[in-house]
């Protein structure tokens, strides 16, 4: 085997004298440029700035909206004016054009809107929906649904109704109506609070049945359950009269005066309800029946039962006695939201009513008596030669409103007043007194 070293000295005796060959890459490399020392990368080119200055710029391609839009600013705008037909009479006349200056062109084609280069996207159905107003179900029900006729209550309409089974419902008849006017009324909404006070200058003629009537009438009505105190300092009767003799005195018999001793331990309706009486949906407290202490209520103390009572029931009634001078009428004319002035169909009843309203009117009441109601019980029946028109006409001038009672056996005997016993427009005559009230109520 010979040997590698023998090999090598061999062909080195042999290119001896000739020129080593170069390789490929040095052949590349031979213009002498600099080369990468690290890399062996030729270095980035440098663009010459005298080059670029003389090179074309290249054209942008543009959209045919900014073509349109170039085309039209390049040639003159021209108006042409409306056509106008010329009389058969008349000749030929030659149309004039009229050229618009460069200025006015420019002024033009600056007005002209941009055509949009984007068409636009049609909304979804989801943004159709939302953007359509939403109908009002509150203020429209029969938007979707026919909304259902009242049924008619007695009547012609009634009897039909009753029938054919409810197949034909001719609606309520015209005197139904009011009276479902009346009864949304009454049961009106109330924001707070609110107290009415029931007063006369002269007993008998219907105060504390007036105040029972309405009160019994509020309670049928309305959703919350009214309140009625007795704060007649002569021994009233306003809850014999809404209870009965017989029951209220088989009742604990608590009264007012009781009701002011603990009144600093009532932190409740529960605890306020062991010093009220109930007639139904009607909630009474007692006046005292004792004569030495029944006139030593003041104003201060009433004040204090109306305060409590504000926080439990939003519509109060209250028995007032008769006059309004005595202790707690102070009281209660500075906490009543409005008056009802009882009356009667005698001389003597109709001008104390007119001397109640021009009393208070004086002594700073102006407000309440403008906004009085008054009420005309036809409790006594009078003769004929007193004309009921000309006083109702009298003391109509002279409040709000003016409401008739007609007489009344269930009112006229002196003893328990319920709704069921008595007459139908007695009845009315109370609901159009309880609607009255709460109008006054805002």
């Amino acid at each position: 085997m010979p040997d590698p070293a023998d090999q090598n000295a061999r062909a080195h005796v042999e290119h001896a004298g000739q020129p080593s060959p170069r390789r490929r890459r040095d052949l590349r490399r031979g213009n002498s440029k600099p080369t990468d020392a690290r890399t062996g990368t030729m270095p980035a080119a440098t663009p010459d700035p005298a080059s670029q200055a003389n090179s074309k710029p290249q054209s942008r391609r543009t959209s045919w909206a900014e073509a349109a839009a170039a085309a039209d600013a390049a040639k003159p705008s021209t108006t042409v004016p409306a056509p106008t037909r010329r009389p058969a009479s008349a000749g030929f006349v030659e149309p004039t054009i009229t050229t618009a200056t460069p200025g006015e062109a420019d002024e033009a084609n600056a007005a002209r809107p941009e055509t949009p280069s984007f068409r636009r996207a049609r909304p979804t159905v989801a943004e159709t929906i939302a953007g359509s107003p939403m109908p009002d179900f509150i203020s429209s029900p029969g938007l979707f649904v026919k909304e259902q006729k009242p049924r008619p209550v007695g009547g012609v309409r009634g009897a039909i109704y009753a029938m054919t089974g409810g197949s034909w419902n001719l609606g309520p008849g015209s005197k139904q109506r009011q009276e479902d006017e009346l009864a949304k009324r009454i049961s009106r909404q109330l924001q707070g609070s609110y107290n009415t006070a029931v007063l006369s200058l002269k007993g008998g003629i219907g105060k504390t049945s007036t105040t029972v009537g309405v009160g019994l009438t509020l309670a049928e009505y309305r959703g919350d359950a009214p309140c009625a105190i007795d704060a007649n300092p002569d021994s009233g009767d306003l809850v014999e009269r809404a209870l009965g003799e017989g029951l209220y005195q088989q009742s604990s018999p608590r009264t007012i005066s009781d009701l002011l001793e603990n009144i600093d331990s009532v932190d409740s309706l529960t605890s306020l309800a062991r010093y009220m009486h109930h007639a139904g949906r009607l909630h009474l407290i007692a006046g005292e029946q004792d004569p030495e202490v029944s006139d030593s209520l003041t104003a201060e103390e009433y004040l204090q039962i109306r305060k409590l009572i504000s926080n439990y029931y939003s519509v109060a009634l209250t028995d007032c006695g008769t006059g309004v001078t005595h202790n707690a009428m102070s009281g209660i004319l500075q906490s009543a939201d409005n008056l009802v002035i009882a009356a009667g169909y005698a001389v003597s009843g109709a001008k104390r009513a007119r001397s109640t309203l021009h009393w208070l009117a004086s002594h700073g009441y102006a407000e309440l008596a403008r906004n009085a109601i008054v009420v005309i019980t036809d409790k006594d029946e009078v003769s004929s030669r007193v004309d009921k028109d000309a006083i109702e006409e009298h003391l109509a001038g002279i409040c709000r409103e003016l409401i008739a009672v007609p007489h009344d056996r269930g009112v006229a005997d002196g003893d328990l007043v319920t709704l069921d016993v008595l007459k139908p427009e007695t009845k009315r005559a109370y609901k159009e007194i309880a609607a009255a009230i709460v109008d006054g109520y805002r």
